[in-house]
């Protein structure tokens, strides 16, 4: 196996799905005091969510509150609740091109734009025959790093 050519910096999300906004808002947001830094909603992603925050700067965590738009569609975004963990990532190109190569099954969309703005792309929760590694039931989203949290993580 050749080297590795990026590095994992840290925990970027955790997106937590269920079927009302408002429940899970009334938790992460008016009793654990997180706050709400913006919306997102994606007809094509199934989700409608409020994206908050913990932390400061480069050692922020966004906490994603998911619903789906239509509870019966896919992506069942609240479906495990514990819907995705998104992690920093130095070099995502370079990580996706690494990765395929030594196995790794990623979810259908490739790279793209993620709801922070981010460039994002999921590793799927199954391995399959031809990609043999999957997250094992667990769905992980690999994040972009911006340069500051590449120089303060790095």
């Amino acid at each position: 196996m050749n080297t590795r050519p990026f590095k994992v910096l840290g925990i970027q999300q955790v997106a937590i799905g269920g079927p009302s906004k408002a429940r899970l808002r009334k938790l992460w947001v008016e009793k654990f005091g997180l706050e709400v830094t913006g919306n997102f909603r994606s007809e094509r992603e199934n989700v409608d969510e409020d994206l908050c925050a913990m932390g400061a700067g480069a050692f922020k965590v966004e906490v994603d509150l998911m619903e789906p738009i239509d509870p019966n569609g896919k992506p069942a975004v609240h479906t495990p609740p514990l819907n995705h963990i998104g992690l920093w990532i130095d070099d995502l190109a370079a990580a996706v091109e690494w990765l395929s190569a030594n196995g790794v099954r990623f979810a259908p969309g490739g790279i793209r734009k993620g709801a922070a703005g981010h460039d994002i792309c999921f590793v799927h929760p199954k391995s399959n025959d031809e990609f043999p590694v999957g997250g094992e039931g667990v769905l992980i989203e690999l994040v972009q790093a911006p340069p500051e949290v590449i120089a303060a993580m790095g």
